[in-house]
């Protein structure tokens, strides 16, 4: 019998690996500058779209919007779409791409070269090594959130973050951490859907009472749950005063120095932690599978 979670901690365990493996890759079938692109997925994949579109539009690399696969504007003048899909099962996806084939080039980022959604993409990149068996996804969908990073960030910055990954992997967890009675995730720009990815690892991991925000927008009504025995989770820099605020609620504040991306895969071994305090199995979790694929 598989211990409770095993999958899930190999995998996460393995982040900066895969994540030198996709500096590796050729990237030439990404999008060029200037294109303007949809990026496409659905669950934790549209928040890897969402995250790839602020990083590519405010680094100036072109229009980039995200949108889960039933909300594509199509009459929109896009030059490419990006999709992401770790299964390449996904119904949604699958359908999307049927109504678009041939209109416009569609690059598929896949954990699975052999499916439905590879066939139907005009470019594949294939993230098998990524691909996983726990349910929770943790290093298909950073690896994949790399593999665009380097599309737009020097190699140094790149390799940077697989150091603080290493690092975060490496050093204790607080227990203070594990198991709290309710997390708040903020970031901003390219960190917000970050952000959004966390608090759907503690939803899946532990069902958890989770939220996630834009940092500015917490003050904005959020904050009113902020309490002792409960975490605010800010990933990248944190606006100036809010540290301050959160504590004198009496929250934790947590906002390590670290890459956005380093600290998520930290956050996955706290979802991971949580979901074990609880006796759950964060490999099988309640109501879901590793694809949806609807009748």
């Amino acid at each position: 019998m598989t211990t409770p979670g095993a999958h899930m901690k190999e995998e996460l365990l393995s982040q900066p690996q895969t994540w030198a493996q996709a500096l590796e890759l050729d990237t030439s079938a990404l999008p060029q500058d200037g294109t303007k692109v949809a990026a496409v997925g659905c669950g934790t994949s549209w928040f890897m779209a969402q995250s790839y579109a602020a990083l590519r539009e405010n680094e100036g690399h072109g229009i980039t919007d995200a949108f889960t696969a039933t909300e594509v504007p199509t009459e929109r003048d896009y030059d490419e779409y990006l999709i992401i899909c770790r299964s390449g099962t996904t119904s949604e996806i699958i359908t999307f791409m049927e109504s678009v084939k041939g209109k416009k080039p569609i690059t598929v980022l896949v954990g699975v070269a052999d499916s439905p959604v590879a066939e139907l993409a005009d470019r594949v990149i294939d993230l098998g090594f990524a691909d996983e068996q726990s349910v929770v996804q943790t290093r298909f969908a950073t690896t994949v959130l790399m593999l665009l990073r380097s599309s737009i960030h020097s190699r140094d910055i790149c390799q940077n973050a697989i150091k603080d990954c290493e690092r975060a992997l490496s050093e204790p967890l607080d227990p203070e951490l594990i198991n709290a009675e309710q997390y708040s995730f903020l970031g901003t720009g390219w960190t917000a859907p970050i952000a959004t990815e966390a608090a759907l690892k503690m939803r899946e991991s532990s069902q958890k009472w989770t939220e996630s925000y834009n940092s500015m927008e917490y003050r904005h009504g959020p904050i009113a749950i902020a309490s002792e025995g409960r975490i605010t989770w800010q990933f990248g820099q944190a606006p100036a005063g809010l540290r301050e605020q959160v504590e004198a609620t009496g929250a934790r504040f947590e906002n390590q120095d670290l890459d956005p991306m380093a600290d998520l895969a930290r956050q996955h071994l706290v979802a991971l932690e949580t979901a074990l305090a609880n006796e759950l199995d964060p490999d099988q979790p309640r109501n879901l599978t590793r694809s949806v694929i609807l009748n």
